[in-house]
């Protein structure tokens, strides 16, 4: 009988020892994912893109779990690489949710007021368009920014225009919209009042 305890034993030993290897990939993978759309959030904010990143609060919820994954992860002592492997993923975890942490607060407290004035749809329904006031107060000037809605909470900076507070709005065809006398080809994906232009 005490043989067949210390066999169930090891079997759940090893069972628990495969679920902390798989957690150590798990972490290693989903940091690395992170760092991805992190990365790619900022060149599309830089360069007027889809922006694909889920809100500020979801990546540093996320980039904890990847911490505390990562940190269960030095559970698997089986090789040199798995010892590594939690290094890294630890490492890299708490860099990021150092740095959303950062952003999230700094943005929230400098990025001034940003109120929906208007939305609009094209004709056909396929293209929505949030245009917001904002207000930097004495960070900075007012105006107005135009976000194409894509799936679910990926957007697009399409407009800006600095000092205005009101938008008029025309649908020039299914794809083509008068934003203040300022013509946009949604469809072809240009922009308009970015300083890059």
């Amino acid at each position: 009988m005490a043989l067949k305890n210390c066999n169930l034993n090891l079997a759940c030993v090893k069972g628990d020892f495969i679920i902390v290897k798989k957690i150590s990939w798990i972490a290693l993978v989903l940091i690395l994912l992170l760092y991805s759309v992190s990365l790619y959030t900022f060149y599309s904010s830089i360069h007027h893109m889809w922006m694909i990143a889920p809100p500020g609060y979801v990546m540093v919820i996320l980039s904890i779990l990847t911490f505390i994954l990562s940190i269960i992860s030095f559970m698997d002592t089986s090789s040199l690489f798995a010892k590594i492997r939690s290094w890294i993923s630890t490492i890299l975890s708490f860099i990021l949710v150092s740095i959303l942490l950062f952003v999230v607060t700094i943005t929230s407290i400098f990025s001034g007021a940003k109120v929906l004035l208007t939305t609009t749809h094209s004709p056909d329904q396929h293209y929505t368009i949030n245009f917001y006031k904002t207000d930097a107060g004495a960070m900075g000037s007012f105006g107005i920014v135009g976000e194409l809605q894509g799936a679910l909470w990926f957007r697009k900076a399409v407009y800006w225009e600095s000092k205005m507070d009101q938008v008029e709005l025309q649908w020039h065809n299914d794809h083509t919209v008068i934003v203040n006398g300022h013509t946009l080809d949604i469809g072809s994906g240009e922009t308009w009042g970015f300083q890059s232009e």
